[in-house]
């Protein structure tokens, strides 16, 4: 199985897009500062998930999230997400 999966920062209240195939391992490390994108974003926050058999349809979907049209649907997508985070670390 492989997932896209968004993070949300509960810092900066900036998404974090990315793809995996093993979505528990790569949130740890999220979470534990090893990857570096999201090091100084903590704490996120997991909030959405896709599943995908293959890899390449996993990659497709990334590449479409993290680009504009994406990344506005998204926005839309998760609106109410959006508006009931605070900035409690500011």
């Amino acid at each position: 199985m492989y997932y896209v999966y968004i993070l949300l920062s509960l810092y900066d209240k900036k998404l974090y897009i990315g793809s995996t195939n093993n979505l528990n391992n790569r949130i740890k490390k999220h979470q534990n500062g090893f990857v570096l994108s999201t090091k100084y974003r903590r704490p996120l926050k997991l909030i959405y998930v896709e599943i995908y058999i293959s890899s390449i349809d996993a990659l497709r979907r990334d590449r479409y999230l993290k680009g504009g049209k994406g990344r506005q649907d998204l926005r839309t997508q998760l609106q109410a997400t959006y508006s009931t985070v605070r900035y409690p670390f500011r």
